[in-house]
Parts: C-alpha cells; sequence; structure tokens
C-alpha cells in the first residue's frame, strides 16, 4: 500500500492512455551524446531496472553536493584568503557530473533495450530531474565562490530560480501541448559543467580570478549565459509553441488562463522565498546560503513534480500547492522577529521540505507501481495481483 494517496483515480486513468512524446533537435545531443549513450548502454547488463539508473545518476549529484558542502559550506572557499578545496575534489566533480548526465540519458534506452517502459519510468525520471537543478547549480557555485571575483549569494539566488523556471517551462509546454521540446540548454551545461570541473583541478580557483576581456570576468559570463539563454531562447520558444497551439486549437486546456495555472504554485514560492530573504532580520541568505537555496531547490522540485504528474496524466492542475500554505506561516514568523534564532527555524523547516517531498515521491511511485504491477528498481513483475 502506498503511503499516501496523492494521484487520484482520475489520474491513474490518464496514466494507462499515456504516450511518450518528445521532440530533441539539439545538434550536441542528436548527433553525438545519443551515439555515445547508444554505445555505453550495450555494456549494462539487461536485468538492470531503468529506474535504478536513473537514481544512480541523481544520487551522484547528491554526492557532489554533500562532497563540496564538506569542503565549502558557505562558498568562501574560492574567495582569495581563503583555504580552496583540494584539486582532487574537482576531479570527482567532475567525473560525478558526467556520469550522472550520462546516466540520465541512458536510462531510456535501456527501458526501450528491455521492453520495460513505462510512464512510472517517465515520471521518475523528470522527477528526480526537478530535484536535481539544486545540486548541480549550488556545486557549480563553489566553483566562483562569493569572494570579489565571485558571484553574491543574493545574485546566485535569482540565477537558481531562472534555472528553476527554466526547467518548468518545458513540462508547462507539455501540459499545453502534450510534446515535450526538450531545451537545448540542458546538455551544453552538463558537457560544460564537467569539463570546468576538470579544468579547475588543473588550473586553480586563482585563474578565474582574472578577468577574459578588459574587466569582464568568468563569473560575469557565467551569469550573462544562462540569462540570456533562458530569456532570449528558452522562454521565447515556450511561449511561441503553447501561444501556437492556442492560435491552432490544439491546445490540450480550455481557455489561456488554464493554460496558466501551472505557474500560480512557482510564482507564489519564488514571492514567499525573496520575502524571506529580502526582510529577514538576520540576513539569513548571507549566513545560510547553501541551506536556503536546498530548501528553495526542494520546494520547487514538489511543485513541478505535481505538474508532471497532471501533465502526464492529462488532468488540471492543481491551482495551489498545500506546501506552500505552511511555508507562508514559516515566512511570516522569520520576517516578523517572532523567533530569535532564524538559522533553527531556516534549518527545521528545511527539514520539513524534504522530508515532506520524499513521502511524496515514495508515495506516488508505490501507487504507480502497484497500479501497473510492477517493481520500480526491478524488471520483475509484482506479485501483488
Amino acid at each position: 500500500m502506498a503511503l499516501y494517496e496523492y494521484v487520484t483515480q482520475e489520474q491513474l486513468a490518464g496514466f494507462d492512455k499515456y504516450k511518450y512524446s518528445a521532440v530533441d533537435s539539439n545538434p550536441l545531443s542528436v548527433y553525438i551524446m545519443h551515439p555515445f549513450w547508444n554505445f555505453v548502454v550495450k555494456f549494462l547488463p539487461t536485468w538492470l531496472a531503468p529506474n535504478l539508473i536513473t537514481f544512480t545518476g541523481f544520487m551522484f549529484l547528491v554526492l557532489n553536493f554533500l562532497m563540496l558542502a564538506c569542503y565549502d559550506f558557505d562558498f568562501t572557499a574560492s574567495a582569495a584568503g581563503y583555504e580552496h578545496v583540494p584539486s582532487w575534489v574537482w576531479v570527482a566533480a567532475g567525473i560525478f557530473n558526467f556520469l550522472a548526465y550520462t546516466l540520465d540519458g541512458v536510462d531510456g534506452k535501456q527501458a526501450r533495450r528491455t521492453n520495460s517502459s513505462t510512464p512510472l519510468g517517465e515520471l521518475f525520471d523528470h522527477g528526480l530531474d526537478s530535484w536535481a537543478c539544486i545540486f548541480f547549480v549550488a556545486t557549480v557555485y563553489s566553483i566562483f565562490g562569493r569572494g570579489e571575483s565571485g558571484v553574491g549569494v543574493a545574485t546566485l539566488y535569482y540565477i537558481l530560480w531562472v534555472v528553476l523556471f527554466s526547467f518548468i517551462l518545458s513540462h508547462w509546454e507539455k501540459y499545453n501541448t502534450g510534446i515535450l521540446f526538450l531545451p537545448w540548454g540542458y546538455d551544453v551545461s552538463q558537457v560544460t559543467i564537467s569539463l570546468v570541473y576538470l579544468v579547475t583541478s588543473v588550473v586553480g580557483v586563482e585563474t578565474w580570478y582574472q578577468p577574459i576581456l578588459w574587466h569582464l570576468l568568468y563569473r560575469d559570463l557565467f551569469t550573462f549565459m544562462i540569462i540570456v539563454c533562458s530569456f532570449t531562447v528558452t522562454l521565447p520558444m515556450s511561449l511561441y509553441n503553447v501561444l501556437k497551439a492556442y492560435r491552432s486549437n490544439t491546445l490540450k486546456h480550455s481557455s489561456l488562463y488554464e493554460a496558466f495555472l501551472p505557474f500560480l504554485s512557482p510564482v507564489l514560492l519564488f514571492v514567499l522565498s525573496t520575502t524571506w530573504v529580502v526582510f529577514s532580520p538576520s540576513n539569513i541568505l548571507n549566513l545560510q546560503p547553501r541551506i536556503f537555496y536546498l530548501m528553495v531547490g526542494t520546494a520547487f522540485a514538489n511543485v513541478t513534480c505535481k505538474l508532471i504528474v497532471c501533465q502526464m496524466s492529462n488532468t488540471r492542475c492543481q491551482a495551489l500547492s498545500w506546501l506552500l500554505l505552511p511555508m507562508a506561516l514559516v515566512v511570516s514568523i522569520a520576517v516578523t522577529g517572532l523567533v530569535t534564532n532564524e538559522t533553527l527555524l531556516l534549518y527545521l523547516w528545511t527539514a520539513a521540505v524534504i522530508l515532506a517531498h520524499i513521502h511524496y515521491g515514495v508515495s506516488v511511485v508505490q501507487q504507480l507501481s502497484s497500479h501497473f504491477n510492477i517493481l520500480a528498481f526491478s524488471l520483475k513483475k509484482s506479485n501483488t495481483d
């Protein structure tokens, strides 16, 4: 039995009719990565479950996050005058990041190779991808840090939100058009990030102190590429595809209001977390940036997963995620100074968000496993007929 019935009977019926539909036009993905993944998958044993591959890749990103947290918890290690992260850590980070990216590309091919493709596999894959955003963004931050030549914690906070919204746009598109348009930025960013980790291990973080051209620093290029890619490519293309569906009467929902409904919870989450950042009595983002990013990224993943469930089951998106209600109370307590230890409040709320999200994920996986009579991490059939 599932821990809690998060997926409705209507949604389960929708999953029964679900067919995967995606468009991947990125030259890097089509001409380089897919042939590479087709080569790699041949070495995997046929008894290995695709979901286990997906989960292993995700855990490499978590490992990277925890490893850098040990050496650079508050993102100051790359600044001048501080003890830098050891070179071997950057090597490990580069290898782990590329392994995570490779396994994320191989899992679907393993599913088709073993004839074990199910809606649960896609949901599991994209659900973990939504949570992975915070882990690779926060880990990359350690390369530049928050020193004089680095990126301020507030700037990184808004960059994180750009990445998060870029991720949800693809699933919002599919919610409205029925087609998942895979973003170009993902493949490029994963290969680039892996290379930058390895380069950093050789040249040292001091290399990033120097300007590329005139007064343009590497951190400026890092920020510029993320923002420009999101606002000049990802966002316009998503809006174009949805509006095109609306004009051609192929929009999966009855009105533009229904089409844009999935943005309500992410926007409210942004408002709540930004209110905490701006009005925090103790400047909590400066004190605990890593934990605050983790809280925001996990809450966002929870909201995104619920959208993914709706788009895959072809059901109406929930207007308001219940997680935002207690968060509104927590933010109110924090900004009004009703608690003297704001850091403790953040830690407790972050733990609650992580546990709530894990509970949600486990419950949904159990429900779908039971519904399809399969085991999440095995190719064997369930015995619960």
